[in-house]
């Protein structure tokens, strides 16, 4: 005969059972779905902005003709033909372009996070040119996006801000 514990103990070990059996093949849908509410919830605040082609297509460029500069960089101070300081100035260039590079996607996330832009930054000595693909041409825009990037600097720097469609 069996004593009360252990058909307590028979009871409760097969509605763990059969629950594990039931959480193990249930559809992965309703588990995602329970969980869907709330990442709508946040995504719903996110505000995504994408890139056009346009700036794509001229952040390409600009990144290839950087590339090939620094590959022409890098083969004269893999040579032997020039002096020690005509290397130095080739190394220097490799730093500096790359510090461009760095730069102008510094200047495009901060123009992104404060105006919830897509554009394309180029740098270029004390010249800055900042195109957008907004919708609206709007003069008030242009102006704080100058504002903003001659904040990042110390020096007057000479900024234009252009809308492309």
């Amino acid at each position: 005969m069996i004593n009360k514990k252990s058909l307590w103990f028979l009871t409760l070990f097969s509605l763990i059972l059969v629950l594990s059996i039931y959480y193990i093949t249930m559809p992965n849908e309703l588990l995602l779905s329970n969980n869907s509410n709330y990442n709508e919830e946040e995504d719903e605040t996110k505000v995504v902005v994408e890139e056009s082609e346009t700036l794509t297509a001229m952040r390409v460029t600009l990144d290839e003709e950087r590339q090939s500069e620094i590959e022409t960089l890098q083969k004269q101070l893999e040579g032997n033909e020039l002096t020690a300081e005509e290397k130095n100035n080739a190394y220097e260039q490799i730093k500096y372009l790359t510090q461009l590079s760095s730069t102008e996607e510094n200047l495009e996330s901060i123009l992104k996070k404060n105006y919830n832009i897509a554009c394309f930054v180029k740098v270029d000595n004390n010249n800055i040119s900042v195109t957008s693909t907004e919708k609206e041409h709007d003069t008030t825009l242009a102006n704080n996006i100058m504002r903003t990037i001659q904040e990042q600097y110390e020096d007057k720097v000479y900024i234009t801000v252009t809308f492309t469609e």
